[in-house]
């Protein structure tokens, strides 16, 4: 089996994931306030995202959706490649 290195952990991962979160929201010129009613997201559970990359799949899908980016977790896993024949084999076992 082969073994794909991350020389990031989940935490700063997560911390770029937020980071791209808040410069599409400034992109958009959208503050904190205003994506948390457009989301339903909690203003707290925003500012917490930004400040730490810490929130649930849920809040972060409506975030996505709100800032025009819902495609992107949609795609999310959707063209994770083989690592051996073996995966072809007992995808639909």
């Amino acid at each position: 089996m082969r073994k794909v290195f991350v020389w990031e952990t989940p935490e700063e991962m997560n911390q770029k994931l937020a980071d791209r979160v808040r410069l599409i929201r400034k992109r958009k010129k959208m503050s904190q306030s205003r994506l948390s009613e457009v989301s339903n997201v909690s203003l707290g559970s925003i500012k917490r995202f930004e400040a730490t990359g810490q929130i649930s799949l849920l809040s972060l899908t409506k975030l996505a959706v709100a800032l025009d980016c819902g495609n992107e977790i949609q795609k999310m896993f959707s063209e994770v490649p083989y690592a051996d024949i073996e995966e072809v084999i007992n995808e639909n076992k």
